[in-house]
């Protein structure tokens, strides 16, 4: 099964889109890993050298307080991403338990579905201001927002999976030789309804990327002076017309995560299609 996976995937993420992806993420996420060896710089110390522009000792210049961008924006991934791994793993891990509850009986699957609905209800603005009304901003809020608004996905994803397998011949055979529910459903539908899973991580990775930015760009995200790209970015709002490298750094890698993912997941899910 493992191998007929990998054969699945292997022509969509070959394909231009799927290296495209691969290549800004890629791109992006080496510089931030990397971040110690590419600058010399502290992140959040600050100089007298205000709003400098680019230069030999400051590759990007510097912000309003005279902190490297640079080294800024490279731990700005760091804290992107490491909020992104954190916390879509865990909504997708929630999502797919509570699809698995939902096939155990019809009582259950109707009290996900609402589960679901009442998640969806929220707007992710709306929800990332209630869930910081009551931790307060910082990393923790916005990994919850992002687990939280992540959980439906990945939910009705699995549960669709579900519903079409235990349909299928092999798993009615299944049945009729003797085996339990629970049994079919574990080693014959799961190994099944997983493919659109990897293409919905796909996707989570690019809404968690974009859940992040937003948050910390209005305030109730990652607080200053921990370096995320969204807080850089609404500090360089005020300098757009005298220093539009400030903004553009941030912006230039928000885009590369969220178009490199968006990118990955569809050739993903032409691959499997196939």
């Amino acid at each position: 099964m493992a191998l007929l996976l990998t054969r699945r995937r292997r022509p969509g993420l070959l394909s231009a889109r799927g290296l495209t992806g691969l290549a800004l993420v890629g791109a992006v996420a080496l510089a931030g890993l990397f971040a110690p060896l590419l600058t010399s710089y502290d992140p959040v110390a600050q100089s007298d050298l205000a709003l400098a522009g680019p230069g030999a000792d400051h590759l990007l210049g510097t912000d309003d307080i005279g902190r490297d961008l640079f080294s800024r924006v490279l731990y700005g991934i760091r804290t992107d991403l490491l909020i992104s791994f954190t916390a879509v793993p865990v909504g997708a891990l929630l999502g797919c338990a509570f699809a698995l509850l939902a096939a155990t009986s019809r009582w259950a699957d109707m009290s996900v579905q609402r589960l679901f609905d009442l998640i969806l209800a929220f707007p992710g603005l709306i929800l990332a201001l209630a869930v910081t009304a009551i931790l307060g901003p910082g990393a923790l809020p916005v990994v919850i927002v992002i687990a939280l608004a992540e959980i439906p996905g990945f939910g009705r994803q699995l549960r669709a999976g579900i519903l079409v397998q235990r349909e299928r011949e092999y798993a009615l055979a299944a049945r009729v030789g003797g085996a339990s529910r629970l049994r079919v459903l574990v080693r014959h539908v799961l190994p099944n309804a997983v493919d659109p899973l990897i293409v919905q991580g796909a996707v989570a990775m690019s809404v968690a990327v974009f859940i992040e930015g937003a948050m910390s760009f209005l305030g109730v995200g990652v607080r200053p002076p921990e370096p995320s790209l969204g807080s850089i970015l609404s500090q360089s709002m005020a300098y757009l017309s005298t220093h539009p490298a400030f903004a553009i750094a941030p912006l230039t890698a928000v885009t590369a995560l969220v178009l490199g993912f968006a990118l990955i997941a569809e050739a993903l899910n032409k691959g499997i299609r196939r």
